[in-house]
């Protein structure tokens, strides 16, 4: 504790004031943090990046082990969080993220990984707090946003689809075509892939494509989801390329969906996957053999591949509805043969058929049936009834 017991109580004070009971940046709550440069409250996974930051980072304290300065506790009392997000997140736009401290929340325990995987997805929280206080781009005096240009075009590394080696690829972004294209060549003709704005997802994946500013794309081609894997050098220039993704997305949306407010819009943008990692499954008969293999959930869509990184996925199932004939509980039916090493089992149960998958540990088995069961209970929008009958066509 600092040494001033006067101190000490002021500074208990001042945490007690609206906003400052969570991190500035993040929102993770009970900061542990200060920035006498800022007069903002942090947690500690943000400090971090805030120490990196030239001129901002000399005076990053904390709150129970640095020794604080009069001085510094009476700016931390003038300012503070609310007042400082009034000023360094004035004109945020509305389709940019905002990354929660949930976001960078490692996996890598769940997925089992190699080491040299295991990326903490910091990238977002990093270039957020860049974009707040070094770059100041939501201060409102007339920065020039990249993501904002309704265009982008530039190289990234892309995953071969066959070979698994990252090549340069040329990617341009165009809001009025509504499509994002790539190239195998920056001077080629003809484009590789033309991929419709408005059926993509991005997320952030440093575990899983090894590289910490990896990013997944996910989009639909010929009703069958398909995956590219990015990364850039450049954690800036990531990060842009996803919200100039979801600029246009918003922009398509306001055309398909005129009455919609901002708030009904921002889900339908760039999501996180809700749960991924392995489970075992066997066949449609139930006797086949239980094989391992690596399980996405993707809102009502549950996807499963031979490896993490495929581009296809082998198969999925959709979860409508519990009222319409879909269930997910634990446990097998009578008579499974279960060859696999792992025994905790899910029975899911749709119109068209059942599918049985096995974990290795308990937690996980309660942790995917939790999921599941909320997919299942949440009613289906218009849209996803489409997506259904689209599902069932295609099976």
């Amino acid at each position: 504790m600092p040494g001033n017991e006067r101190v000490c109580r002021l500074l208990k004070e001042i945490i007690q004031k609206p906003g400052n009971d969570a991190c500035a940046d993040c929102g993770a709550p009970d900061p542990s943090w200060g920035s006498c440069s800022l007069g903002v409250f942090i947690c500690v996974q943000c400090s971090g990046i805030h120490r990196n930051i030239p001129y901002i980072g000399m005076k990053v304290k904390s709150l129970s082990l640095s020794r604080w300065e009069d001085q510094d506790v009476k700016f931390m009392a003038e300012n503070g969080n609310e007042l400082m997000k009034q000023k360094y997140e004035a004109v945020v736009p509305v389709y940019y993220y905002k990354p929660t401290h949930k976001d960078c929340q490692s996996f890598t325990a769940l997925w089992k990984l190699p080491v040299a995987l295991m990326f903490r997805p910091r990238v977002l929280r990093e270039q957020w707090i860049r974009a707040k206080y070094e770059r100041k781009e939501f201060t409102g005096e007339g920065k020039k946003r990249t993501y904002e240009e309704g265009t982008r075009d530039g190289m990234l590394m892309k995953r071969g689809r066959d070979n698994g080696q990252f090549l340069n690829r040329r990617f341009v972004l165009s809001e009025r075509e509504g499509t994002l294209k790539y190239f195998t060549k920056y001077d080629a003709k003809e484009p590789k892939a033309v991929i419709k704005v408005d059926s993509i997802n991005a997320a952030f994946q440093p575990e899983k494509i090894g590289n910490p500013n990896g990013l997944q794309i996910t989009y639909l081609k010929d009703y069958s989801t398909r995956n590219i894997f990015l990364y850039h050098d450049s954690g800036k220039e990531i990060v842009d390329w996803f919200n100039s993704i979801r600029a246009i997305q918003l922009h398509y949306l306001k055309v398909a969906f005129p009455g919609a407010n901002d708030a009904e819009l921002m889900p339908k943008l760039t999501r996180n996957f809700l749960k991924e990692g392995y489970m075992e499954k066997t066949g449609p008969r139930h006797t086949e053999g239980f094989k391992k293999r690596w399980f996405t959930l993707d809102h009502r869509r549950l996807m499963y591949y031979k490896d993490p990184l495929d581009a296809f996925a082998k198969g999925e199932a959709f979860l409508g509805h519990q009222d319409h004939g879909y269930s997910a509980s634990p446990g097998l039916p009578a008579g499974t043969h279960c060859n696999g090493a792992w025994q905790h089992g899910i029975t899911i149960v749709t119109p068209e058929r059942s599918f049985l998958f096995t974990c290795e540990t308990e937690v996980e088995q309660q942790d995917w049936l939790k999921h599941f069961n909320d997919v299942i209970s949440i009613q289906m929008s218009p849209q996803e009834y489409s997506m259904e009958a689209m599902f069932r066509h295609k099976h």
